[in-house]
């Protein structure tokens, strides 16, 4: 049998990010929870957490967390079916999910927010990369995500959601300074262009297929959705940016795409752990939903 109080306090560590915060959600001290840690690290005969700022999981510790989180969730589900386990209701449980910042920024955040307000839920969001969300799932770290990934992670089901329509734009000004001659691999390798991250590959796969050839890009990284597109109207670089995003920009020429009907769709998909069931089912008509009316089909 496991000592889910110290898996509690596993979890709370790693959600906290130290011992002394852990300490203060679960209203014992800070020695009570390295004491349950260190005992539960004695019986899997490994290191559960990295200690530092923050303090971190170990692939083990993930596993143990993910199990925790999966268990809550379960213990809800059984509370909503049988209100006399929980006469006060069912408390809040965390539920961490991983969404790509585009998505976030434009259909995503509504359908959250409508979800949380309904569910006694605490949504604890990862922002990451649309092609590398999948990675949270597989670690163990997230229960959902928002991926490009088709294929199901270990554990998961998937289902697609639709495609996120990006279009490459940039000011006025800004095209008429770097691309007054065209859109050429030369220009493009001179102008700066913005990118949310380096993990960030909108950029240069839109220019591959323009192209036919990579163009090594000279880059701006920004890691704001929204800053992404005030900084495009300023004039610092061209991007991809959700349609969605920048319509308005388009239609009042504060904004220009470079090449007009040259649109990058990337596919998204739904994963969820196959065992976090109940609330998460909530979640994936919440999030297939609003999909639904914030992408193409």
């Amino acid at each position: 049998m496991l000592d889910y109080a110290a898996l509690s306090a596993l979890a709370a560590v790693v959600r906290e990010g130290s011992f002394e915060r852990a300490a203060g959600a679960l209203h014992v001290t800070p020695s009570a929870v390295s004491q349950r840690i260190r005992a539960l690290e004695e019986r899997v005969g490994c290191a559960l957490v990295i200690r530092g700022q923050p303090c971190r999981a170990t692939d083990t510790g993930r596993r143990l967390c993910q199990h925790v989180d999966q268990v809550r969730l379960l213990e809800q589900g059984l509370h909503t079916a049988l209100p006399a386990l929980a006469p006060d209701g069912p408390a809040r449980v965390p539920l961490p999910i991983a969404v790509n910042a585009d998505s976030l920024a434009t259909w995503a955040a509504p359908a959250l927010a409508t979800f949380a307000a309904t569910h006694p839920v605490l949504l604890e969001v990862t922002v990451d990369d649309q092609d590398h969300t999948a990675e949270w799932l597989r670690s163990g770290t997230v229960l959902a995500a928002v991926t490009a990934a088709a294929t199901p992670a270990a554990g998961c089901n998937s289902r697609p959601l639709g495609a996120m329509r990006y279009r490459a734009a940039a000011s006025p000004a800004f095209v008429q300074r770097h691309f007054a001659g065209g859109v050429t691999a030369a220009a493009l390798a001179t102008a700066p262009s913005l990118a949310f991250n380096t993990k960030d590959t909108l950029q240069a796969r839109w220019v591959q297929r323009l192209c036919r050839r990579h163009v090594e890009l000279p880059r701006h990284t920004l890691p704001s959705a929204h800053a992404f597109v005030t900084a495009a109207v300023a004039g610092m670089g061209w991007g991809l940016h959700p349609e969605a995003l920048i319509a308005r920009e388009l239609v009042a020429g504060e904004l220009v795409e470079l090449v007009p009907e040259a649109a990058l769709d990337v596919a998204l998909y739904w994963q969820h752990a196959r065992a976090a069931a109940g609330v998460v089912d909530g979640l994936t008509a919440a999030v297939v939903g609003a999909a639904g009316g914030g992408l193409v089909g």
